[in-house]
């Protein structure tokens, strides 16, 4: 059975944030994950996680800012990251850091970078630039957590969702840790978005979980990003399929529940009960 980990970000909403460690052990997960953490001091976050016994496996380099109050509103006003973006080199590599030293305290080992919205009418040329910069400040950023011990993601994005995400496709993503290089740099494969974009998620995941360069994966339903059991995926199968491929990292539960989060588990409860014997059948 694949390991979950609790978006802190989109589960629990019906709480404070730092009450949604508790409610997540509550659940019996036992990591969470998170989009942008800024808004808290570090210490504090640490703190909720050695009580609760979580592992923070995963967050957000910040959207956009060069101080820490700028970063933590910087996804509110709109800003979908720098790391694409030409003459915002300064408020990435400032993001970047502020990340990392969040991960030091957290002992997260790995951030997601994200990569910008190109501008509008952007023609293919200017596209070209724009991934020319993403590799560059990848480069960078891959040196600086590697310095650390971290690992930095780049995670394609549907248009649906976020509109002229630099990103959006796995193959882009995979040719972007080819340009790098840096064998820290991986890719957060992220379902709901591939199959919103791309589709056929078992190829996908044969093709690019066996090369060891997928270093996240998160799931939600399609397609309105409620729990995985509710939508167009079988994620039974797709559960199944991770595991006989080995993939032994974890999987980010990032989506919005359609209720009450602890309610909305259902779907958790039963891939124990299929894994423990009792219950219907799992899907394979």
């Amino acid at each position: 059975m694949p390991r979950f980990a609790a978006n802190l970000s989109l589960m629990y909403a019906e709480l404070p944030f730092l009450e949604r460690f508790a409610a997540a052990a509550r659940d019996g997960f036992t990591a969470v994950e998170c989009q942008f953490p800024y808004a808290f001091e570090a210490s504090a976050l640490a703190a909720q996680l050695a009580a609760h016994d979580l592992q923070l496996v995963l967050f957000n380099a910040p959207a956009g800012g060069t101080q820490r109050s700028a970063m933590a509103e910087a996804w509110a006003q709109g800003l979908r990251g720098t790391a694409a973006l030409p003459g915002h080199e300064a408020e990435f590599r400032a993001g970047v850091l502020q990340a990392l030293e969040y991960a030091e305290v957290l002992h997260c080992p790995r951030i997601h970078v994200m990569s910008g919205i190109a501008p509008p009418g952007c023609a293919e040329a200017e596209r070209a630039v724009l991934l020319q910069q993403l590799a560059s400040n990848l480069r960078w950023a891959a040196a600086q957590a590697a310095q650390c011990g971290r690992e930095v993601l780049i995670e394609p994005i549907n248009p649906r969702d976020m509109p002229g995400y630099v990103l959006n496709r796995q193959a882009q993503a995979h040719a972007l840790l080819d340009a790098v290089q840096a064998p820290n740099l991986k890719v957060q494969m992220d379902l709901y978005h591939c199959q919103i974009v791309e589709g056929d998620l078992s190829t996908k995941l044969r093709q690019y979980l066996p090369t060891g360069r997928v270093g996240h994966i998160q799931i939600a339903g399609v397609p309105e990003r409620h729990e995985p059991d509710l939508g167009e995926l079988n994620y039974p199968y797709l559960f199944a399929l991770i595991d006989a491929l080995g993939w032994d990292g974890w999987i980010g539960c990032e989506y919005r529940p359609a209720g009450d989060t602890s309610q909305g588990l259902g779907w958790l409860r039963r891939m124990g009960e299929c894994q423990h014997g009792s219950g219907p059948p799992c899907a394979t």
